[in-house]
């Protein structure tokens, strides 16, 4: 344990609360960037900083934990200054969907239960804002499975073969998955747990988890600028998105 976990409210059983998870563990290779680029300095301050203090504004949401890598040195500095609520556990995987199971076997061993609303968010989707936020809880709180925010595709989707378009694609019916995503703890851990012998093969989100365990993850619009930090021309748009907004 890095940094000191946030008080778990006592649960009320007619409204299940909501926790975040942010995966932290990976070094996103793809970036160019001289550190994980969660870790890279946009707008004067880490990324994933940004990140949490969009989570942090959200006031339904009444815990939040980072997963890193066990011995990560970035956080122990940061102990005092981290947003209300925010703990950090030292239980990174080599994968995503295994550092998101590890940190919600970390929810559930702090009492937290398996009714509760867990946010799964990206740590280098840095430009959300917290009225996605709570638009994303908004529209799952009364809904038996959950959902995720998305954004319907804007381009024309080509399929290729060797290099050249084999196909257009009908896009009607397409979306571009973001985060968060929000599901009950209980069956996203069930869920993934299906998949965990396997290497959490074909999870890329959670989702995808709950996908393959038979349900149907409701679709909420999400912003366009939600985008994932990956490639490095990507810091420019973060910076000067981030800036505009002080």
């Amino acid at each position: 344990m890095t940094a000191p976990n946030p008080p778990i409210p006592d649960p009320d059983l007619g409204s299940p609360a909501c926790h975040a998870v942010l995966p932290c563990a990976g070094n996103g290779s793809r970036a160019g960037t001289p550190v994980p680029k969660q870790y890279q300095t946009v707008a004067g301050q880490p990324m994933v900083l940004h990140t949490l203090q969009a989570l942090a504004a959200v006031d339904r949401i009444v815990s939040t934990l980072v997963v890193v890598q066990p011995g990560d040195a970035f956080w122990p500095p940061l102990a005092d200054a981290l947003p209300p609520r925010v703990g950090v556990v030292e239980r990174g995987d080599l994968t995503r969907a295994g550092s998101v199971f590890n940190g919600l076997l970390a929810l559930r061993e702090r009492g937290v239960p398996d009714t509760d609303w867990v946010l799964v968010h990206d740590a280098a989707r840095c430009l959300i804002e917290p009225a996605a936020i709570d638009r994303l809880i908004d529209a799952c709180l009364g809904d038996a499975v959950g959902g995720l925010l998305a954004l319907p595709l804007p381009d024309t989707l080509k399929a290729s073969a060797a290099g050249r378009v084999s196909a257009t694609v009908d896009r009607s019916d397409k979306w571009l998955a973001q985060t968060p995503q929000m599901f009950r703890l209980g069956p996203l851990i069930e869920a993934l747990q299906a998949r965990r012998a396997e290497g959490f093969a074909g999870i890329t989100d959670e989702a995808s988890a709950m996908e393959q365990a038979g349900h149907r993850p409701l679709l909420v619009p999400g912003p366009a600028r939600n985008i994932k930090i990956t490639y490095p021309e990507d810091f420019a748009l973060a910076e000067a998105v981030l800036r505009s907004r002080t």
